[in-house]
C-alpha cells in the first residue's frame, strides 16, 4: 500500500494547493457513518468527491455543488464481486441494487477477451473485467476447430457472450488431451489474452474433469511463470480435488483462488478452510470465497451431472430445481432436460456449513451470479445484501466491519498484483476511486427467492461508480454508463 498512499498524499497536496479558499467539491456526502475496512475508520464523517475520486473525509462541514444528507446510512466502499457470470447490463442492474460497483468474471473467464472488452466500452453500469478462459484457449490451440472459432468470434462481437453458448461449441474438446504442440499453442494464446487485459487464468476444471493431472499442473506452472492468479473450480466437490489444486499451487508457487468453497467441500468445509489457512500461514498466496446460500446452480448438461452425480453431491432428483419453470425434477424430467440443456438450482448444502464459511477469517464473498432468468438462483441479485441483512444484522454471525472487509478490501487486495488499479478500490480513503455503496444497516436485505425468482435488494439507497450515481434513493439512474474496464497488468 505504500505506493498507493503516496498517490493519495500527492492528490491531497494538489487539492490543498488551491490556497486558502475553501474547496467546493463536486459532491459532498454529509453525515454518514463512514466505514473503511483498511484503516478501521467507523465514524460519522463528511466525504468530499471531485470527479471520480474521494478528495476529503472530514468531521468538519464541507462545501459542495451538491450536498447529499446521508445521515443514518453507512458509507462503504463499493462491493467487489470476483465471481459473476451475467455479463450484460440486465444482470448489472441487479448487481448495483445489491451494492456491487465492480463485477468480474474470473472463474471461467471470457473467450476472445480483447473483443469482449471492446463491446463493453462506455456501455456498462458498473466496472467490469475478466480472466483468460482456459477451456477456450485449449480449444483454440487444438487443430480442426476453425468453424467453432468463427462462430464464437461472431457471438462475442454481438455482445451476447455467455457460458452456455461457449460450452455448446467447445465441450467436444473437454475430453481430448492436447498434443505437446497444441499445448504450446494454448500457452501462446493464454499469454496473448493476458496482453489483452486478462485478470489471470480462469480454470473451471470441474466442467472438464477428464483433463489429465499433468495438463492441469502445467497451467499452474504457467500462472507462476507469468505471476498471475489462477481461479479454480475444483475437479469434483470433494477434499481430494481441493488438495489437488492446493498442492499444485504450493509446488509451483502459483497464486490460487478457490471459488465457492462451500459447494466444493460441502460437509467438509471446516477441513477445507483449515487447509487454506494452513497454506496461507506458510506464506502461500491461496485464497477462497463463498456465497451465502445453501444451493448451487449450473447447467444440467455439464459434466457435473455425469453418472455418479448423486453420490458425489449426496443428493437426488428432487433436489434439482429447473430454472425455466421452478419445478423439482424426477428421473424422467432429468433425462429429458439433460438432452435439451438448461440451468438447474442444486439444493445441496446445510445452513451451518454456510455459517462456518462466512465466519471464517479471510474468506471472501463472491456471488457466482448467473445469467438472467426470472427464476435464476437468487444469488444473482441478493448475495451482498443477504450477508448484511441475515448474517450481520439478524443472525450476528459476523460484525459489519468484518462483512464489509470480505466484500470490499479483501477482493481488491486479491487482485492488486495482477491489476494495480484495484489499489484504489475497496477503500474509503482520500485518493481512492469514488466507488461507494450507501445503505441502511437496519433495513438492508435480499429479496430474491428460490420460489419467486429475482428481485432487487432493499436498503441499498445510493451507489456511485467512478463518482457518478447509478442508484439514487433506491432507484436506477437512467442514461448513465460510468462502468470502466478493470485490466490486468499485461494490457498493451
Amino acid at each position: 500500500m505504500k505506493a498507493t498512499l503516496s498517490v493519495f498524499t500527492a492528490l491531497l497536496l494538489s487539492i490543498n494547493s488551491f490556497g486558502q479558499t475553501k474547496i467546493t467539491y463536486d459532491l459532498v456526502l454529509s453525515g454518514g457513518r463512514v466505514i473503511d475496512p483498511e484503516t478501521k475508520l467507523d465514524e460519522v464523517r463528511n466525504v468530499g468527491i471531485i470527479q471520480n475520486r474521494i478528495a476529503e473525509i472530514s468531521s468538519e462541514p464541507l462545501q459542495g455543488k451538491e450536498i447529499l444528507d446521508v445521515t443514518g446510512l453507512v458509507v462503504a466502499p463499493g462491493f467487489i464481486d470476483l465471481h459473476i457470470h451475467g455479463r450484460t447490463n440486465v444482470e448489472q442492474e441487479y448487481q448495483l441494487h445489491d451494492g456491487v460497483t465492480t463485477a468480474l468474471e474470473l472463474e471461467w473467464g471470457i473467450e476472445n477477451l480483447g473483443t469482449w472488452y471492446e463491446t463493453r466500452k462506455s456501455k456498462a453500469l458498473i466496472n467490469y473485467g475478466a480472466s483468460v478462459n482456459w477451456p477456450f484457449e485449449r480449444y483454440r490451440g487444438m487443430a480442426g476447430h476453425e468453424a467453432g472459432l468463427t462462430a464464437l468470434d461472431s457471438i462475442t462481437k454481438s455482445g451476447n457472450s455467455q457460458i452456455p453458448s461457449l460450452s455448446n461449441i467447445i465441450s467436444n474438446s473437454f475430453s481430448t488431451t492436447p498434443s505437446q504442440e497444441e499445448f504450446l499453442s494454448m500457452v501462446k494464446h493464454i499469454k496473448a489474452s493476458l496482453a489483452e487485459g486478462g485478470l489471470g487464468i480462469g480454470a473451471p476444471i470441474g466442467y472438464l474433469p477428464q483433463t489429465k493431472p499433468e495438463e492441469f499442473y502445467r497451467v499452474f506452472e504457467l500462472a507462476a511463470e507469468m505471476d498471475v492468479p489462477v481461479f479454480v473450480h475444483t475437479r469434483q466437490p470433494n477434499l481430494m480435488t481441493i488438495q489437488e489444486a492446493i498442492s499444485n499451487a504450493m509446488l509451483t508457487k502459483a497464486s490460487l483462488h478457490l471459488v465457492h468453497i462451500n459447494s466444493m467441500s460441502l460437509g467438509n468445509i471446516g477441513l477445507a478452510l483449515e487447509l487454506v489457512h494452513k497454506a496461507q500461514s506458510q506464506g502461500f498466496d491461496i485464497t477462497t470465497e463463498l456465497y451465502p446460500y445453501t444451493a448451487a446452480s449450473t447447467s444440467l448438461e455439464s459434466a457435473m451431472f455425469d453418472p455418479g452425480w448423486q453420490v458425489r453431491m449426496n443428493i437426488s432428483y428432487q433436489d434439482l430445481q429447473w430454472v425455466a419453470t421452478g419445478e423439482r425434477l424426477t428421473e424422467k424430467t432429468f433425462d429429458e432436460y439433460r438432452k435439451t440443456g438448461g440451468t438447474v438450482i442444486i439444493h445441496m448444502m446445510k445452513p451451518e456449513w454456510i455459517n462456518q464459511g462466512i465466519s471464517s477469517s479471510g474468506v471472501l464473498i463472491g456471488s457466482d451470479g448467473m445469467n438472467y432468468a426470472k427464476l435464476a438462483h437468487p444469488r444473482t441479485a441478493g448475495t451482498f445484501s443477504r450477508v448484511l441483512g441475515k448474517y450481520v444484522r439478524e443472525d450476528k454471525v459476523i460484525d459489519l466491519l468484518t462483512a464489509l472487509e470480505k466484500m470490499t478490501l479483501l477482493p481488491a487486495r486479491r487482485l492488486e498484483n495482477i491489476a494495480p488499479m484495484m489499489r484504489f478500490k475497496g477503500r474509503v480513503q482520500v485518493g481512492a476511486d469514488a466507488d461507494l455503496t450507501i445503505f441502511n444497516p437496519n433495513t438492508v436485505i435480499d429479496k430474491a427467492t428460490f420460489e419467486k425468482g429475482l428481485a432487487f435488494s432493499e436498503g441499498i439507497e445510493y451507489v456511485l461508480v467512478n463518482g457518478t450515481f447509478v442508484l439514487r434513493n433506491g432507484k436506477t439512474v437512467s442514461g448513465v454508463m460510468p462502468g470502466q474496464p478493470i485490466y490486468g497488468k499485461f494490457k498493451k
